[in-house]
């Protein structure tokens, strides 16, 4: 299979190259100005290495061993050690992709050249990246305090021959994945480990893969919304430019742009010009305004990681220019961890007012429709109980919501005294986004079925294509079924991407 070659500096990653990459798409490279500026710096962790004034990491202990003096030959030991003591990480390794994208941020950060790090050492990084060899990372044990300690030191691993890899998907010891690739282990050089082990990138691979769906997801929203508004026979008019231009949020006046670019083609707004109804409910109504809402807090989250992932987030930093190495701290995830908390919010209100438009849907009192959309319903009770899922997805969903970011528990003896809980923001916010897209799988079942009971005339083009794509995979429901096939097969309509293409395509 051909990949394109992505070339990193440590300046330029964009979050898409980064998808590509977790995807196995592309073969990686660094810049020749890149490489001259990993050597530079190495040359002056070398010079400082082999004198005799105490610097961190570099000969010193670390945290708050940071006093303790390391012995010129004791150091490599001192960088195997530190590894090795770091990877105290439990539970299930990250997803393939995840892994993927934590191998490819470290090496972009380590090729920005103020990390000390030698040449040969990155080059192995991205040897494994290219021919698959990914480090098995637990999710779980980093508190983002120097960064994610824990699951950067298993990374780390597999350079040395320790630990654990996958090789083209198939799990096994480090060293035996290293030999099938053709590649060898490193001995680690003074402040090599420390350049491995200190930075935000595992709270920054789980993030990027999450914003990026999650900006999928605010896609997706309209899309179910667009469906049950035309299902409900609702008005188009809370989404004309004039209410928007009044209260120009960028987020609400995109959603209400794309809900006219959906709806356009609708016979069924005709249906309805001249009924009793005033006004439509606000998970309706207010889809700019809910929906726009989460578009900006999403937009937030981009800005944070599209800047964090060019950053240099080691400690200490090694600054040629000016001959020195410092200790600062660029570790700490605070940043990430707000932003994958406001991205979690934000798809939590998704799903929230999602789940209200099924209710809108499933009860006769309020849609006109049959009991559940249910044919012959007391016989049948149709979907009754997707309802209840998506109900109890949401409720899991709010409790996630709570905040990591504001909580800390001090480390490493107190010289750690504040931490960001990073990763745990972006492992919490993964969920939710399992919880969305499934909750939107559902209204987008459900309002299926409601279409149905419209026709033959036809909705708009865009919630029109998406009905027939579904319909394509799952039938009408005539009398009662396993609902969770169908709604396996809505989420599987959404993880490829074909519902997006075909509706993208309909209203282009």
């Amino acid at each position: 299979m051909y990949r394109p070659r992505l070339l990193i500096d440590g300046d330029t990653l964009r979050l898409e190259d980064i998808l590509q990459v977790a995807r196995n798409e592309a073969i990686v490279q660094l810049t020749p100005e890149s490489e001259a500026c990993v050597k530079a710096s190495r040359d002056l962790v070398d010079r400082v290495a082999a004198g005799d004034t105490p610097a961190y990491g570099i000969n010193t202990g670390f945290g708050t061993l940071a006093e303790v003096r390391i012995d010129k030959k004791d150091l490599r030991e001192l960088q195997r050690n530190l590894i090795l003591s770091h990877a105290a990480g439990v539970g299930t390794p990250m997803p393939l992709p995840e892994a993927r994208a934590l191998l490819l941020l470290r090496c972009n950060v380590l090729a920005k050249g103020f990390s000390g790090i030698r040449l040969e050492t990155l080059q192995l990084a991205l040897d494994m990246l290219n021919k698959d060899v990914v480090p098995v990372v637990p999710e779980r044990g980093s508190v983002g305090a120097s960064g994610d300690l824990a699951p950067l030191a298993h990374l780390a691993l597999v350079f040395i021959g320790e630990g654990e890899a996958f090789y083209q998907g198939q799990r096994m010891p480090a060293r035996q994945a290293l030999e099938r690739a053709g590649l060898k282990p490193v001995v680690l050089e003074a402040k090599e480990g420390l350049a491995l082990v200190n930075g935000t990138q595992a709270m920054c691979a789980v993030g990027t893969l999450l914003q990026l769906r999650a900006e999928s997801l605010a896609t997706l929203a309209d899309i179910a919304g667009s469906m049950t508004l035309e299902g409900l026979l609702g008005s188009h008019k809370p989404f004309i430019p004039e209410i928007q231009d009044v209260r120009p949020h960028e987020g609400q006046k995109a959603c209400a742009a794309h809900l006219r670019t959906l709806l356009v083609g609708s016979d069924l707004v005709e249906t309805h010009i001249n009924c009793s109804k005033v006004q439509d409910p606000y998970s309706l109504r207010c889809m700019p305004q809910v929906h726009g809402a989460a578009r900006e807090g999403l937009a937030f989250a981009r800005r944070i990681l599209e800047v964090e992932v060019n950053s240099a987030t080691d400690n200490p930093l090694v600054f040629v220019e000016g001959n020195r190495i410092v200790s600062g701290g660029n570790f700490h995830g605070q940043p990430i961890s707000l932003a994958m908390d406001v991205a979690a919010m934000a798809l939590t209100q998704l799903s929230s007012i999602s789940e209200r438009r099924v209710e809108q849907l499933v009860n006769p009192a309020l849609s006109n429709l049959p009991a559940f959309l249910a044919k012959n319903s007391g016989l049948n009770s149709g979907f009754m109980i997707a309802q209840v899922t998506s109900a109890a997805l949401v409720a899991e969903s709010r409790v996630l919501c709570h905040p990591a970011s504001v909580d800390s528990i001090p480390s490493s003896a107190g010289r750690e005294d504040h931490v960001s809980m990073g990763m745990t923001a972006a492992l919490k916010g993964r969920q939710v986004a399992d919880f969305t897209r499934t909750c939107l799988a559902i209204e987008i079942l459900v309002a299926s079925q409601a279409l149905d009971f419209r026709l033959p005339v036809k909705a708009g083009r865009g919630p029109r294509a998406a009905h027939e794509l579904v319909r394509s995979r799952v039938p009408t429901m005539e009398k009662d079924r396993e609902i969770h096939r169908d709604i396996e097969a809505v989420c599987e309509l959404i993880d490829s991407g074909e519902l997006f293409r075909v509706v993208r395509a309909a209203t282009a």
